[in-house]
């Protein structure tokens, strides 16, 4: 069927982005949850969240560490089984440390207003896999001591060593360190239809320059919006694979995609908005006799007000080609128009 035909059929819903597309043209979707699952694109497309467990519903957003109660969110993210967390009603919950994801779980907040932080602890993925987290607002995410007595650095999604995990409709800011860290060997991440603004780090993707293991990361950007208020990280980018697509940004400070340790970086269809001359990449500390082998493609990309992007390499390969989901930057407008927290009412669309 044609892109019109569908527009037709859908009532004019279809914009061009393929994760929303998948399932918000259904009035239905909060009795279909789950459909949400069949939805992700590129690296992280196959993260399962708690597609093929039980509802586990969040009725209380008080935290205890040491002996969570049912009905919080602590609790429902300990369990073994997979679970799909929902949310019975709009909460902000603070908590005391971060909180532990363990694998199998997505956590939707679809239909409330859930903001996770305030002055706590935040999420942590540590060691897990197949974990899908939507519809969170995320913010002022602090410090807080571990339970091993560490500190934790005030991230506002960490994710550690671990796989198929996608991120998606989150609206984060205001955080100590990072807004999103993916790091020591995780892989088949997707950031999409995010909100970032006021914050400096916003991404980092890549422990440090001589974590080798990170050199098996591969992880799609997509649909996300970049500013106001960032200053670099949008993401930076370490040894591994990176798929930067049709991403609006709309501000920033020092740099928007930088890197370091010979990444591998497709930027394609993004719409960058510069506030004067101003380039959009940056290669930390090395010299242009080392980044000029590194791959780092700009295909199709938008670049208003002086932008620039700062091309090296001989093109690639195979790792570099665009994905099949990847659209025009003339769409930019439509396919992001929605991103961050939706506000979704059960029976109309969202």
């Amino acid at each position: 069927m044609s892109l019109h035909g569908r527009k037709s059929l859908l009532g004019g819903c279809d914009t061009g982005n393929p994760v929303d597309h998948c399932w918000r043209c259904d009035p239905n979707w909060a009795n279909n949850r789950h459909r949400l699952a069949d939805c992700a694109v590129g690296f992280g497309r196959d993260a399962m969240g708690g597609k093929n467990g039980k509802t586990y519903v969040v009725t209380d957003p008080r935290d205890d560490p040491v002996n969570p109660s049912p009905g919080t969110l602590r609790y429902g993210l300990a369990q073994d089984e997979p679970l799909w967390i929902t949310f019975a009603t709009d909460m902000t919950i603070t908590p005391k440390h971060n909180l532990a994801v363990t694998s199998y779980k997505t956590i939707d907040g679809r239909g409330a207003a859930v903001v996770v932080g305030e002055g706590g602890g935040c999420l942590e993925l540590k060691d897990v896999n197949h974990v899908i987290v939507v519809g969170l607002t995320v913010r002022n995410c602090r410090p807080t001591r571990q339970p091993d007595g560490a500190m934790s650095d005030g991230d506002g999604i960490t994710v550690f060593r671990s796989t198929d995990v996608w991120i998606d409709h989150c609206t984060l800011e205001k955080c100590t360190d990072g807004l999103v860290d993916v790091t020591e060997g995780s892989t088949r991440v997707t950031l999409t239809n995010n909100l970032f603004r006021n914050h400096n780090k916003a991404v980092l993707l890549g422990h440090s320059d001589v974590f080798t293991q990170d050199k098996v990361m591969r992880v799609t950007v997509a649909f996300n919006r970049f500013g106001p208020g960032l200053v670099q990280r949008m993401p930076r980018c370490r040894l591994g694979l990176f798929h930067v697509i049709n991403n609006d940004y709309v501000d920033w400070k020092l740099y928007a995609i930088g890197g370091s340790a010979a990444p591998t970086i497709l930027s394609h269809g993004n719409r960058f908005l510069a506030d004067k001359q101003k380039e959009i990449t940056k290669r930390d500390d090395t010299s242009k006799s080392v980044w000029s082998s590194w791959t780092w493609v700009s295909e199709g990309d938008l670049m208003l007000n002086g932008a620039f992007f700062r091309s090296s390499g001989d093109g690639g390969g195979p790792d570099v080609k665009t994905p099949s989901f990847a659209q025009s930057a003339s769409l930019m407008s439509a396919m992001t128009a929605s991103v961050g927290v939706l506000s979704c009412k059960k029976g109309s669309l969202c």
